[in-house]
């Protein structure tokens, strides 16, 4: 009875110890993740997104400012909700992974019949077969790391594919915002052409009136129409640009391309005072990117642990039972009948001494791509250098084309003003004026056109830096 009693109790000491072995595996993992933790890049939208954004209609604004339409374009975008379907993806591997460390409890039911002609009576096979019922609870001891190294390999590709969002997040803010910011540049064009069609429109009526009292040859009626024509040319092609923007716009935000929304903005000066060296130190901490490349490297040390493996052996513990017998349910059925009861407790360990150079081989080949890895990391490091110094040149650029813009703007404004008065009192010509109203519209698109260039380099080197400004026209 004591023999039987100890044999019930291996199941439950089986299970304490492989809980123990568990926890132990996991405390040795967790501090390689530890520090990574703190530091990876949280997506910017902390909810599932919806699978069909066309069905969202409550609520939506007429009107979106890009703070909003921002907001909309992470929440909404499809392209988005794949990448967070990824990540979500990624955090159940690793939770898969950790599941390896506990112990694996299995079952067979199998049924053999058997024939045996000339077997003596007394050792003849049930004729109703032999049926076999086995639970078998088997518990991973040492695995060559191979076990630590799937589960370490499933964290960093969730970590990783988390940056990943982000860095996808980022890009999508930068995008949204190009475009919003285009849109408001061709809307300001298409009110400087609206302008200049009704100044030309002017001229050509006081350029009439004038020849209609033999003050001015046919020739400078006939130059008016023609400027006009281009001018209504001109509005035509900016508000085609314009429309084409907004079309895109809502197909970023996951709203049909022919819906009637509307963006609202204007575009002004944000001072950005951040130094090259600070923008670096910024990219270099926070870009997404750069994080991604990180544990590309950490996951290939993994992957090659993992081949390490096969250089140990492979220990397995494992407890099972077996009921046998002659029948489905077995019980013992005639007088021939059987039925029996066979305990194991035991451990496994097997050993691939020798494989003609496999594992040394494709050691090697693990540790090339590890090597790999680092040197796209450097290299990915030197490209965010070049990025960020780049986009900051850009931001600097455009921030100087805004002070020329603006007196340019001035210097146009005045030159049409005295050469309409000019024309007016016959001591200038027609040339004048439309001259002078051509180099207006051409300064009004230069400074609007520098403005929005100024803002669209501000959101590309905030993206450069890893940085999230969802409304970039509101921080003054």
């Amino acid at each position: 009875m004591q023999k039987r009693t100890f044999f019930c109790r291996i199941p439950v000491l089986i299970v304490q110890i492989t809980a123990w072995y568990s926890l132990c595996l996991a405390a040795w993992s967790v501090p390689a993740f530890a520090a990574s933790k703190n530091t990876v890049p949280a997506p910017l939208y902390k909810s599932e997104r919806p699978l069909d954004p066309q069905n969202e209609r409550h609520g939506r604004p007429q009107k979106f400012s890009m703070s909003e339409a921002v907001s909309r374009a992470l929440k909404f975008n499809p392209s988005l909700g794949a990448q967070e379907s990824q990540s979500h993806s990624s955090e159940d591997g690793r939770k898969s992974a950790r599941g390896a460390f506990g112990p694996k409890l299995g079952m067979i039911y199998s049924v053999v019949k058997q024939e045996r002609e000339s077997s003596p009576a007394s050792i003849r096979p049930p004729e109703t077969g032999i049926y076999n019922l086995g639970m078998e609870v088997s518990q991973p001891v040492f695995q060559g790391f191979k076990l630590l190294a799937g589960y370490q390999k499933a964290a960093l590709q969730a970590d990783s594919d988390k940056a990943v969002l982000r860095n996808a997040e980022l890009s999508m803010t930068e995008q949204v915002q190009r475009y919003f910011l285009d849109y408001l540049r061709r809307e300001e064009n298409v009110i400087s052409e609206r302008d200049s069609l009704a100044r030309l429109r002017d001229q050509l009526n006081i350029t009439k009136a004038f020849y209609d009292v033999g003050l001015r040859p046919r020739l400078d009626v006939l130059q008016a129409e023609v400027n006009v024509s281009q001018a209504e040319n001109l509005l035509i092609q900016a508000e085609n640009g314009r429309d084409t923007c907004l079309a895109m716009l809502n197909t970023l935000l996951g709203l049909p391309a022919t819906g009637k929304t509307g963006y609202t903005g204007k575009l002004v000066y944000i001072p950005f005072n951040f130094s090259l060296e600070q923008c670096l130190e910024t990219a270099y901490r926070q870009r997404p990117d750069l994080y991604i490349a990180a544990k590309a490297v950490e996951i290939a040390g993994k992957d090659q642990r993992a081949v390490q493996s096969d250089y140990y052996p492979q220990i397995e513990a494992y407890y099972n039972i077996t009921d046998t017998g002659n029948s489905p349910d077995m019980r013992r059925v005639g007088e021939g009948g059987s039925r029996g009861t066979t305990w194991e407790v035991g451990a496994r360990a097997t050993w691939n001494v020798f494989q003609w150079g496999t594992t040394w081989y494709a050691d090697k080949q693990a540790g090339w791509l590890v090597t790999k890895m680092r040197y796209e990391k450097e290299n990915l490091k030197l490209n965010v250098g070049y990025d960020v110094k780049s986009k900051l040149l850009a931001v600097r650029e455009a921030e100087k084309r805004i002070a020329l813009a603006d007196k340019s703007v001035e210097q146009a404004t005045e030159a049409y003003d005295a050469a309409l008065a000019r024309y007016r009192e016959q001591v200038g010509t027609n040339f004048d004026v439309l001259d002078a109203s051509s180099k207006l519209t051409t300064a009004q698109a230069s400074i609007t056109g520098a403005k929005a260039d100024y803002l669209t380099a501000l959101s590309q080197i905030y993206v450069a830096m890893g940085e999230f400004h969802a409304d970039l026209l509101q921080m003054q």
